[in-house]
């Protein structure tokens, strides 16, 4: 057993980390190099790194603050955010990315995942998935930094992208963003039970108990959070102290 892994997500524009509710309503949180210092010595198992307007400017992920931050830690770490070309992914490892995550570029070339696996191995992809409720009550998937609906069926993409080569998926819901009342249980559910690779949930955290039912309840791999890490209302090792506490194998 690997144990459960705690991820803070710092989405950043012009190098900044920032943070909004449902994809809107961005504010300025504080600098990339500060905050990974901060997650590192705090307990974080992993760092994820995120151009979030990249892709929505036709551009390339923007390293320079990432590679600022990566000298002050020593655990894995991923970017995502404008990687759509087998040179992308090479820029990101050559820096020591352990992993690249794709969402955008999956959806208008789903062969690209197949592409980075065999060039790369499936342990380093990630294909994260932005996803909201529609009126069916199933979740549609989303592109462009969640502003534009696909029309794709959450789970049978979920599906697609790891029988594609996806080593990994991250399931954000867009309508959990920033309001931290917890993720969706009955969406990670699903997705859980639909592929065979690591899923980490995203989008909801609000307090300890929800990082828990994630755990406990859809049986995820990993939770990532980024309101409630960025302003310090739980901090990571006392949010590992509680799951130990209630039986969850965490890395300490």
């Amino acid at each position: 057993m690997s144990g459960i892994r705690i991820i803070p997500c710092l989405d950043m524009i012009n190098g900044r980390v920032v943070k909004g509710k449902k994809f809107k309503d961005i504010t300025d949180v504080n600098s990339p190099e500060i905050l990974a210092q901060y997650y590192y010595e705090t307990g974080a198992d992993e760092l994820v790194f995120y151009d979030i307007n990249a892709s929505i400017e036709g551009r390339k992920t923007y390293l320079k603050p990432i590679m600022k931050a990566i000298s002050k830690i020593n655990i894995p770490f991923c970017i995502g955010g404008g990687i759509s070309s087998l040179e992308d992914v090479e820029r990101c490892i050559k820096i020591g990315a352990n992993k690249v995550s794709i969402n955008s570029a999956a959806i208008k070339n789903p062969d690209f995942i197949r592409e980075i696996a065999l060039r790369f191995g499936s342990q380093s992809l990630v294909v994260a998935i932005d996803v909201k409720k529609n009126k069916e009550d199933s979740w549609n998937i989303y592109c462009k930094g969640g502003k534009e609906d696909t029309g794709l069926d959450a789970i049978e993409w979920v599906t697609k992208v790891v029988d594609l080569g996806a080593g990994e998926v991250v399931v954000n819901s867009i309508d959990g963003d920033g309001i931290k009342k917890g993720y969706d249980i009955k969406l990670l559910k699903k997705v859980k039970d639909s592929v065979n690779v690591p899923v980490i949930a995203s989008g909801g955290a609000g307090k300890f108990e929800d990082f828990y039912d994630a755990i406990r309840l859809a049986k995820v791999d990993g939770v990532l959070a980024a309101s409630v890490f960025h302003y310090g209302e739980i901090k990571i090792n006392d949010l590992k102290e509680f799951l130990k506490n209630k039986g969850i194998y965490v890395r300490l």
